[in-house]
């Protein structure tokens, strides 16, 4: 008798032990999708953003800023219903190097941003 009642409790932990190791293994899976999924958005981001630099390096693309125009005190007329104003704004380009440095302070945000979200991700997934 007491060997019956030892048998299944014996196999009520094999059984919770095997479950526990298919938890186990779908957390391991999901989160190896995951890293997965932001190793290829970061390296994505990274890609574009070296495209972007070189394209400011070559000048084949320029930034350039809104000024603001000093003889009327505004930037862009707002007569009501005005279609196509943008034209009338006046525009400066941004030096290369200014330029390349203000794209690197925004590839960090970009990176950090992802970095964040592969974190938030991460700790959805193991949390209980």
């Amino acid at each position: 008798h007491h060997q019956k009642e030892l048998d299944a409790i014996t196999g009520e932990a094999w059984r919770q032990q095997a479950a526990e190791q298919d938890k186990r293994l779908a957390l391991e899976q999901q989160l190896a999708g995951q890293d997965q999924q932001h190793s290829k958005e970061l390296s994505d981001a990274q890609r574009n953003q070296a495209r972007l630099r070189d394209q400011l390096a070559t000048a084949d693309v320029r930034l350039s800023v809104l000024i603001e125009d000093s003889t009327s005190g505004c930037n862009v007329p707002t007569a009501p219903g005005t279609v196509g104003v943008v034209h009338a704004a006046r525009r400066a380009q941004l030096d290369p190097a200014h330029a390349q440095r203000i794209v690197a302070i925004t590839d960090d945000g970009d990176n950090a941003i992802i970095a964040l979200r592969a974190c938030q991700a991460y700790v959805r997934a193991v949390a209980p």
